[in-house]
C-alpha cells in the first residue's frame, strides 16, 4: 500500500468509524466527544504501528515523544478535527490523517464524513471560482480580529465554519475562496489540510508567506492563508504592510 493509499484509507475508517458512533450515542451524551476522540485515534494508531512501524507519529490525542524529531518520516493526526460540529450533529468536521518528510506537509488525506468526501493529495485539483465576490471562511466561534480588515481589503464576504479541515476543504472544493487564521493552531489542525491544497495546486503559507514547516519540537502553528496564489499574494502583501505600521 502507498502512503497515499494508506493516508486516505485511515481518514476513511476513522470517518465511518466516528459516524457509526455519533448515531449510537444520544446528542446529549457529554462524553460523545472524548469517547469519540479516543477511538478514532486508536484506530488509525493502530493501523500506523502495523503498517509503518518505523515511522514517528504526532497526533493531538496522545501524548508527545519529542523522539520524532530524529525521524525524517513523521506521520501527523488530528483523528477528529472539530469535536463541536461533531457532538452538534454538524457536517463541518474532518479527519487529517498526513505525512511530513524532512518538515515538508509531503501528503494528506481529509476525510468530511458526515458529507461523504474524502479528499487526498495526490488526486485532487481546486475547483475554480467564477464569483465577483471572494468567500473568506473563518472561524464560527474564534475569528481573528483582523479578518475583518483583510475582508475588506479583498472584497470578500466572510463565511463561518466549524472545523480547520472543513474551511480548507471549501477552498480546495470551490465553495470559498480563501481560508485565513491566525492565533494559533497546532500541526495536526493544518498539516493535512495544507498537503491536499498544495496538491491542488492552492498557495497554502504563513501569512507573512514563510513556508509552513511540520514536525517541530513545538506543535503550534501561529497562522496560514490557504487560497490561489493571487489572493494569498494580495493577503501576504497586506499583513506585511500591517507590520510595517505597528513598528513604525
Amino acid at each position: 500500500m502507498t502512503d497515499e493509499d494508506l493516508a486516505a484509507r485511515l481518514a476513511q475508517e476513522a470517518g465511518d468509524l466516528l459516524l457509526e458512533l455519533r448515531s449510537a450515542h444520544s446528542p446529549a451524551d457529554p462524553n460523545l466527544g472524548f469517547v469519540a476522540d479516543k477511538a478514532a485515534n486508536t484506530l488509525i494508531l493502530e493501523r500506523l504501528r502495523a503498517w509503518r512501524p518505523d515511522d514517528a507519529i504526532l497526533s493531538e490525542e496522545s501524548p508527545d515523544c519529542l523522539e520524532r524529531l530524529a525521524n525524517d518520516r513523521v506521520w501527523i493526526i488530528d483523528p477528529l478535527d472539530g469535536t463541536r460540529e461533531y457532538t452538534e450533529g454538524r457536517s463541518d468536521w474532518a479527519v487529517h490523517v498526513a505525512l511530513a518528510v524532512n518538515n515538508a506537509p509531503t501528503l494528506g488525506a481529509v476525510a468530511l464524513p458526515a458529507k461523504k468526501l474524502l479528499f487526498r493529495s495526490d488526486r485532487v485539483e481546486a475547483s475554480p471560482s467564477s464569483r465577483e465576490r471572494p468567500l473568506m471562511v473563518v472561524s464560527r466561534t474564534r475569528p481573528p480580529p483582523e479578518t475583518a480588515a483583510i475582508a475588506d481589503m479583498l472584497g470578500a464576504e466572510l463565511v463561518p465554519l466549524g472545523s480547520a479541515g472543513a474551511k480548507a476543504m471549501a477552498v480546495v472544493a470551490g465553495e470559498a475562496d480563501v481560508y485565513y487564521h491566525s492565533g494559533g493552531q497546532h500541526e495536526w489542525d493544518n498539516c493535512a489540510p495544507v498537503a491536499v491544497a498544495i496538491g491542488a495546486g492552492l498557495h497554502a503559507s504563513r501569512v507573512d508567506g514563510r513556508a509552513l514547516v511540520y514536525n517541530n519540537a513545538n506543535s503550534l502553528v501561529p497562522d496560514l492563508v490557504i487560497a490561489p496564489r493571487e489572493l494569498s499574494l494580495r493577503i501576504i502583501a497586506f499583513c506585511h504592510s500591517q507590520i510595517d505600521k505597528e513598528g513604525s
